[in-house]
């Protein structure tokens, strides 16, 4: 039987999804337990295989990790999620048998939180609107020997909330730091020092200019969108998990209102 789990995991505890011998990556971690309960025997021999192997820091709600086992019980939030440590199993589906969760992606969202620094939100969406279609991104990422630049991006959203701006953007596929550049671009076009004309100029190869990544910490693989995937969610595991967050959440926001009081005093 091949099993699929929607995963959600803190980025900054872990050195990227992929494995890594001797470092702590997401992947490692969930395989680690998925064989210490014997649901799979090795990654090779189950046909293990992750959607998106998100950089160190990198944060995700809905990632997702498919391999075969003869064990199907134990492959449950309710179980997974008592042996992993941040990282979060919300839901898990029966897929066919050659499913593969980054081939078979319909698209990905991603979500990335900035602070609004005094940000012209209107001059970054006038400018978010040319990343949207497909284009050449040489120029917003860090391209791969071998791998086609061209891109096709169906989404760009730039959403205001209270003293927060998040960057939605959703394709079917993102080269390596294509999300991150972009929103370096927006950040700049939102401060005035990138127009519109520099962006067009850029996406059409006519200057070899490269902004470099925004920090990786900020970025969330939101969602992946599939068609002959639907994930059970298990409402007990559903419970414990926001209590969870909740909890997470309640700490950084106490601690931020404090350092806010501090910045107001000064």
């Amino acid at each position: 039987m091949r099993i699929a789990l929607k995963i959600a995991y803190d980025g900054s505890k872990f050195y990227g999804f992929q494995r890594q011998p001797g470092l702590k990556t997401v992947e490692g971690e969930i395989i680690r337990v998925l064989q210490k309960l014997d649901v799979i025997e090795s990654p090779e021999n189950a046909n293990f295989k992750g959607a998106s192997r998100t950089d160190r820091g990198v944060s995700a709600l809905g990632n997702v990790v498919a391999f075969n086992t003869e064990n199907p019980k134990l492959a449950q939030p309710r179980v997974l999620n008592h042996y992993l440590r941040d990282i979060w199993v919300l839901g898990v589906a029966q897929v066919p048998d050659d499913f593969h969760p980054r081939f078979w992606a319909k698209s990905k969202i991603y979500r990335y939180y900035l602070i609004d620094e005094g940000f012209d939100v209107n001059a970054m969406k006038e400018c978010a609107r040319l990343f949207v279609g497909t284009h050449d991104f040489s120029a917003f990422a860090r391209v791969e020997k071998f791998k086609d630049p061209i891109r096709e991006v169906n989404r760009l959203e730039i959403i205001s909330r209270g003293d927060l701006i998040i960057i939605e953007i959703e394709g079917k596929s993102f080269l390596w730091e294509m999300v991150r550049r972009i929103v370096t671009a927006l950040k700049l076009c939102g401060f005035g020092i990138v127009g519109t004309e520099d962006i067009r100029k850029m996406l059409e190869g006519r200057t070899d200019k490269k902004l470099p990544p925004s920090p990786p910490e900020n970025l969330v693989l939101w969602e992946i969108k599939y068609e002959n995937a639907t994930f059970q969610i298990d409402e007990y595991s559903l419970r414990k998990i926001k209590q969870e967050f909740f909890e997470r959440f309640s700490s950084f926001l106490v601690k931020a209102g404090m350092f806010k009081d501090w910045l107001s005093y000064l």
